[in-house]
């Protein structure tokens, strides 16, 4: 085996071979884009026969300044099921990139009560601080439109005919003035539900690498808008990756409610990815098992459900740990900051 970097020219073959957005190539250059410094590596196969190595297997990893230190923090999320070699590279990253430890979430269901990233020689533990939810929805998109209504909770069917009743419209519409409307919309729901959410200079950079490519091979951003009486109610930022579509942000404003656009835009959002032939619509987080009525994030969750998706449990975030001193430091300080985050909000 080979490990070699994976270069511009190798884009097309390594996006074939990861399975989620965040591997993507593309996702790589939006995030050097922001000022994080990537690290892609592959593993070749060089006895193909063919006199050119086969790439078979690769990753793409982020690394993440810890302010006022020379450390760092590696983050690999949605990679393949680490084996020994790979966790060897990254052993190997980490130290040359003076990493505490490397994140990894690997982009695999859970199968069975317990899971462990197999390995002999390192020390790897279930993460102090999860980044990327374990749980989401996933459709089924190879259904007919007349079973996944069905398939819907009666009140979802009903909110989409009253939105249909108020002549809510949806369509794509991927100009710079809906994407501003799009931002400022995003403004409102932060400050409305009380939760975090990216810079506006995050998502501009973002939606100006991603924003509506054609080839479905390569990672890409669409806007969709609800509209009524010609003013937009909701906007949603979707990703489309080989044969999945994504929901990862969202915004709506806080008027006209009652015509219920957002349930509108679920279902136009799943008629936009059957008409583009995608198999899945991955809803992209979820809560767990039996969530709590009291969760933040319980509004979210039951809209969701409505839609009669499939609830998907993945195995998890580990904390590949390559300075165990400092990283029990770490955990420290990172408790005592999100609990005065918690004390300022």
């Amino acid at each position: 085996m080979i490990i070699k970097n994976i270069s511009h020219e190798d884009r097309k073959i390594f996006d074939e071979i990861v399975s989620h957005p965040l591997q993507a190539f593309e996702w790589g250059e939006f995030r050097e884009k922001t000022g994080v410094k990537v690290i892609r590596r592959g593993f070749f196969d060089p006895s193909t026969g063919s006199g050119q190595d086969k790439l078979i297997s690769g990753f793409q990893l982020t690394i993440h300044k810890i302010p006022h230190t020379s450390f760092t923090i590696g983050y690999l999320p949605k990679g393949e099921n680490p084996t020994q070699e790979i966790l060897e590279e990254l052993y190997k990253i980490g130290k040359e990139e003076k990493c505490i430890f490397i994140q990894l979430e690997p982009n695999i269901i859970r199968s069975q009560n317990h899971y462990k990233i197999q390995n002999t020689k390192y020390k790897i533990q279930e993460s102090a601080h999860p980044l990327f939810t374990k749980y989401t929805f996933v459709l089924d998109l190879t259904k007919n439109e007349e079973e996944l209504l069905k398939n819907m909770h009666p009140k979802a069917r009903y909110n989409i005919k009253v939105a249909q009743k108020h002549e809510v419209t949806v369509e794509e519409d991927n100009s710079n003035k809906a994407f501003e409307e799009y931002l400022k919309l995003t403004r409102e729901t932060t400050r409305r539900q009380g939760f975090y959410a990216h810079s506006e200079k995050y998502h501009r950079q973002q939606w100006e690498m991603l924003s509506h490519k054609a080839n479905k091979n390569e990672l890409s951003s669409h806007l969709l808008v609800t509209k009524y009486k010609g003013k937009i109610l909701t906007t949603w930022i979707l990703f489309i990756f080989k044969d999945t579509l994504y929901y990862p942000y969202g915004a709506s404003s806080s008027e006209n409610r009652e015509v219920m656009a957002s349930n509108l835009m679920m279902w136009e959002a799943i008629r936009f990815g059957k008409k583009l032939g995608l198999k899945k619509f991955d809803m992209w987080g979820a809560l767990g098992e039996d969530p709590d009525k009291n969760d933040p994030w319980i509004g979210f969750h039951n809209f969701k459900q409505k839609y009669g998706p499939a609830h998907v449990e993945f195995v998890g975030s580990f904390d590949f740990i390559i300075n165990p001193l400092l990283y029990q430091i770490y955990k420290l300080a990172d408790k005592l900051r999100w609990l005065i985050l918690k004390i300022k909000k």
